[in-house]
C-alpha cells in the first residue's frame, strides 16, 4: 500500500487549504493578492523551476530576506520538493551568516533585493552556495544581478517531483539566537511542525476566518510557525508585512480589518506608545498573541483596557519545541497575571531540580520538555543534542516556578539570573516592580560587574514621553516595592532598548555597552 494514501507533509496542508477555499483571498502583501489556488499554483511552479536548476530532495536551502509572498511561496515550495528550509537572521553580519551557510552546507542562498548585497558576501566566504535566488520584496524592486529571478522559476510549465517524504522527514533547520560562541541549528521534521501547529490552533482558538496580519519576520520561527503555518492550514487569510513599526501597523491593522495579531512586548508598547493609535479604527481586533519575551505586567492591563474587544494569549516557547511549548489563555490573562500558562496541547512540561525531581509550588527549577513537537537535535552537534535531552526530558534553559494549579511562570533565562552578593535575584521581577511607576515606557534589568556586588543589579530604563522621571524617583519606587538586595544599585536612562527583529531584548548588548558602569565605584 503506498505511503502517499497516508501522508501529511506540509505541502499537503496547503493543496488541501487550496482545495476547500480554492478563491478565498490566501496571501496578501503589498500589490500581491493570491487566492489560495493561485498561491498552491505558485508553489508548484516555483517547485518545480527550483528541481529544473538541481534542487533535490534532502538538499538545504538558506533564505536572507525580509517578509514577502516570495518568502512564503519559497517555504512551501521547498516542502514540496522535499528540501530543506535554513532561515537565517538579517541582522547578521556577513561572518556569521556565512557560518550558518557553511555549517547548514546550504546549496542555494535566496536573498531580496535589500539583502542581496550581504548575502552575497556571506557566500563568498568559504561556503557551499552555489547560486543566488532572488526574491519578491513587499513592495516592486530591480531584479538583482547575476541571481535567478524568482518570476521565471515560478513560471516553469514543466510538472514538479513528488518525493517519497513523510512526518518524519527533515522540513527545516532553524539556528538558535543564544548567547553562546556558535549557534545551534535545531533539525525540525514536517510531523513535529505540524503537531505544533494543532497546538496552535487549538490552544489559541484559531479559525479559517481569522484575518491575520504577520510582521515580525518570518525568518523566526514564532511568526513563521506559531502563525503563517497555521493559517495555511486552516486557510485564515494572511497579510504580510517587512517592517514592524507603529507608523506602517496601525494604517495596516485598521485598514485590513485585521482581527488577529501577534506581537512580542516590545512591539506592543510601541503602538499603545504612537500618537496614531487609535482603539475605534483596532475595532476589528479581537485576538491578540504576545510572546518571544516577557509581558508586563502592567502594559497587559493597559492593552486590555485600551482595547476593551481585544482577547490576549500568551504564547511561550522556543525554537527547539517547533516553538509553542506554553499557553496562557485570555480567561486567565488578569487571575494569572505574568504566568506563561500551561502545557500546550502536544507538550508535557514540568519544571526540576537538577536532580531532575518536580520542585514544589513556589521553588524555582528549569523547565524541561517531552513532545512529538520536538526537534530531532542539533545538526552536526552530538555532543549538545545529548546535553540538550539528558535525563530523557529537553532542557529548556529557562528558570520557572509551578503554582498548585500547573501554572508556569517564567523567572528568567539561566543566564540573566543576576548573582548579587551571594543573592539570586531574578531581572524579570525587578522589572515588573519598576514598570508599576508611572512614566517607565520600558526598562530592562541587567548584572553588570561592580567590585564590592560581584554583579549590581542596574535598571535601564526608557521614559515615557513627556515625563520627568529621575533616577532618585525609580530608587525610591523599587525600595517601597522591594527587598534590598533586590533594588537597583544605579539607573541608566536611554532613548531606546536594543532588539533584535523579532523583538527580543539584547540584553547582552547592555551588558556589553555598561559593563564599566561601576569602574569608579
Amino acid at each position: 500500500m503506498s505511503e502517499a494514501l497516508r501522508r501529511q507533509t506540509l505541502y499537503d496542508l496547503l493543496r488541501r487549504t487550496a482545495a476547500r477555499w480554492p478563491d478565498k483571498p490566501g496571501i496578501v502583501c503589498g500589490d500581491t493578492s493570491w487566492t489560495w489556488r493561485e498561491f498552491d499554483a505558485v508553489v508548484s511552479r516555483l517547485a518545480a523551476g527550483l528541481h529544473a536548476q538541481g534542487v533535490a530532495c534532502g538538499d538545504r536551502i538558506a533564505v536572507l530576506a525580509r517578509n514577502s509572498h516570495g518568502f512564503a511561496a519559497l517555504r512551501f515550495a521547498l516542502a514540496r520538493l522535499g528540501a530543506v528550509l535554513v532561515p537565517v537572521n538579517y541582522m547578521l553580519n556577513a561572518d556569521e551568516a556565512a557560518y550558518i551557510l557553511r555549517h547548514a552546507g546550504a546549496r542555494m542562498l535566496a536573498v531580496d533585493a535589500g539583502l542581496a548585497a550581504l548575502g552575497r558576501d556571506a557566500a563568498a566566504r568559504t561556503t557551499g552556495v552555489e547560486r543566488l535566488l532572488g526574491l519578491p520584496s513587499e513592495h516592486s524592486s530591480d531584479p538583482i544581478e547575476g541571481a535567478l529571478a524568482f518570476e521565471a522559476l515560478a513560471g516553469c510549465t514543466a510538472p514538479p517531483p513528488d518525493p517519497e517524504i513523510g512526518r518524519d522527514h527533515l522540513l527545516q533547520i532553524v539556528y538558535t539566537s543564544g548567547t553562546e560562541s556558535l549557534p545551534k541549528g535545531a533539525m525540525l521534521t514536517h510531523g513535529a511542525v505540524i503537531d505544533q501547529y494543532v497546538s496552535c490552533i487549538v490552544d489559541g482558538e484559531m479559525a479559517a476566518g481569522d484575518t491575520v496580519l504577520h510582521a515580525l519576520p518570518l525568518y523566526h520561527c514564532a511568526q513563521l510557525d506559531v502563525f503563517l503555518g497555521p493559517c495555511v492550514y486552516l486557510g485564515a487569510t494572511s497579510h504580510l508585512t517587512a517592517t514592524p513599526t507603529p507608523d506602517n501597523l496601525l494604517p495596516l491593522l485598521a485598514r485590513h480589518r485585521i482581527g488577529s495579531f501577534f506581537a512580542p512586548p516590545t512591539v506592543w508598547i510601541g503602538l499603545l506608545r504612537s500618537p496614531r493609535f487609535d482603539a475605534g479604527a483596532l475595532s476589528a481586533l479581537k485576538k491578540g498573541y504576545y510572546g518571544a519575551s516577557i509581558m508586563p505586567v502592567a502594559v497587559m492591563r493597559e492593552l486590555l483596557d485600551r482595547l476593551p474587544g481585544i482577547r490576549l494569549w500568551n504564547f511561550y516557547g522556543q525554537t527547539e519545541i517547533a516553538p509553542l511549548a506554553t499557553v496562557l489563555k485570555p480567561e486567565d490573562q488578569l487571575p494569572k497575571p505574568g504566568s506563561a500558562g500551561r502545557p500546550a496541547l502536544n507538550v508535557e512540561t514540568r519544571v526540576v531540580d537538577d536532580a531532575m525531581r518536580d520542585v514544589a509550588p513556589g521553588e524555582v527549577g528549569e523547565i524541561v520538555h517531552r513532545s512529538p513537537q520536538l526537534l530531532q537535535g542539533y545538526f552536526a552537534d552530538p555532543e549538545r543534542t545529548a546535553a540538550a535531552f539528558a535525563g530523557g526530558w529537553f532542557h529548556s534553559g529557562d528558570l520557572a516556578t509551578v503554582d498548585d494549579e500547573g501554572y508556569i511562570t517564567v523567572v528568567d533565562r539561566k543566564k540573566d539570573m543576576i548573582k548579587t552578593g551571594g543573592e539570586n535575584v531574578a531581572s524579570r521581577e525587578v522589572e515588573e516592580a519598576l514598570y508599576r511607576l508611572d512614566g517607565v515606557s520600558e526598562v530592562a534589568v541587567v548584572g553588570l560587574p561592580h567590585p564590592r556586588w560581584i554583579e549590581a543589579v542596574t535598571a535601564v530604563v526608557v521614559r515615557k514621553a513627556g515625563h520627568e522621571l529621575t533616577e532618585a524617583q525609580l530608587l525610591a519606587h523599587a525600595a517601597a516595592q522591594l527587598a534590598p538586595f533586590k533594588c537597583p544599585k544605579a539607573v541608566v536612562f536611554v532613548d531606546s532598548l536594543p532588539k533584535n527583529p523579532s523583538g527580543k531584548l539584547l540584553k547582552r548588548e547592555l551588558r556589553q555597552r555598561l559593563q564599566r558602569q561601576y569602574d569608579a565605584s
